[in-house]
């Protein structure tokens, strides 16, 4: 059973999707956090299915300004709201009657494994924390399409920065796009990629806030690996495309209680069969022994 409701964060309203298990309550529980400008609707539905069918209750939602939650102007991205709407997230979860608040864990895909393990640092009560596909470093995605492609957004975020001094409608970039497009996102691959998590009929809106690539650009959230207590496990792709796989192993060998499993798949294959099976029946198990009562 999934139930659409809400959380407050900050001065707005995150959308969230509580989904429980069949079984009586109160149950352990994990909390969803998507991908850079993604939403619920792209893919987290079998997530919460499978996870339920494992006896965990799952809390997901959609970062302010994306979606359907709140805030103005839309599709801005920023690491500290975004910082507030997990720690948000985390309270509404443990304000759940139907959730234990002592059994809570933080699954994070692609950049939103950023936020998990950022927020991990910061919660030392977490029983868990879970990461795919991970992008630890919003500058080793950008950069790598090279200092030249770097130069081009420089125009359009001073735009951007002027018109929200002065109140104005944002300029807006794509979020990704194809090799040579001004897009924050523009490896080989990744429009397809990101196109084939959106499901039919959607609307994803690829654009973000130019100015939000300077958050972006100075996030970098494996720094915190070695204050994480909770154990992390880290899904890593062989066949990553779209950060250096060897930010990712660098993190797990700096968060003390970190596991490191290796899949055949690239950034975006993790999403379908067959690898989405072995990865999500790999990642109950993980839960299932540190989520458990007697664990």
């Amino acid at each position: 059973m999934t139930i659409r409701t809400t959380f407050p964060s900050g001065t707005d309203e995150c959308a969230a999707w509580l989904t429980l298990p069949e079984r009586p309550g109160p149950h352990p529980a994990v909390v969803l956090v998507h991908g850079g400008g993604a939403t619920h609707e792209m893919m987290l539905g079998q997530y919460e299915k499978w996870f339920a069918q494992a006896g965990f209750a799952v809390v997901a939602f959609d970062f302010r300004h994306l979606g359907e939650s709140g805030g103005r102007p839309r599709q801005l991205v920023s690491q500290r709201r975004y910082a507030e709407d997990v720690d948000a997230a985390l309270a509404f979860a443990r304000s759940r009657p139907e959730l234990d608040p002592r059994r809570v864990a933080l699954w994070g895909t692609s950049f939103g494994a950023s936020h998990v393990l950022a927020a991990a640092a910061r919660h030392h009560d977490l029983r868990a924390a879970v990461v795919q596909c991970p992008v630890f470093s919003g500058r080793a995605v950008v950069s790598r399409a090279g200092v030249r492609h770097l130069l081009r957004f420089t125009a359009p975020i001073v735009a951007d920065l002027t018109r929200a001094a002065l109140r104005r409608s944002r300029r807006y970039v794509q979020l990704v796009g194809k090799p040579g497009e001004l897009a924050f996102v523009n490896q080989p691959g990744a429009l397809e990629g990101w196109q084939s998590v959106t499901p039919p009929g959607y609307r994803f809106d690829n654009r973000i806030t130019a100015a939000s690539g300077l958050g972006m650009l100075f996030y970098n959230a494996a720094s915190a690996a070695p204050r994480v207590r909770c154990p992390l496990l880290v899904c890593a792709s062989e066949h990553e495309n779209l950060i250096d796989p060897a930010i990712v192993g660098r993190v797990a060998a700096a968060a003390p209680g970190a596991v490191l499993k290796h899949y055949d798949a690239d950034h975006f294959t993790v999403y379908h069969p067959p690898v989405v099976e072995q990865i999500v029946a790999d990642q109950i198990d993980f839960l299932t022994a540190h989520l458990t009562p007697s664990a």
